[in-house]
């Protein structure tokens, strides 16, 4: 069994209609809906986060290639005009 919490949640009741809809249209609750979505927000941002420190990552090995190199050439040596 998951262990669970219940949170009170305040909604206009417009919105609350709106919801009710939404979760009638998914075959589920609204408690139902709304953990999906929160579910779903939390993992896009775990997602988000694991990619971010991968990229960083390789920018920071880049970045070190060129560690303690004195390159002795001049942007003119490289672009000839």
């Amino acid at each position: 069994m998951k262990n669970t919490q219940n949170i009170t949640l305040s909604l206009s009741k417009d919105l609350l209609i709106k919801v009710k809809h939404m979760a009638i249209d998914n075959h589920t609750s609204v408690s139902g809906l709304l953990t999906k979505t929160l579910e779903t927000l939390v993992a896009d941002q775990c997602t988000y986060e694991k990619a971010k420190k991968h990229y960083f990552n390789i920018l920071k090995q880049c970045s070190d290639l060129n560690n303690g190199n004195d390159y002795s050439w001049k942007r003119e040596d490289l672009y000839e005009r």
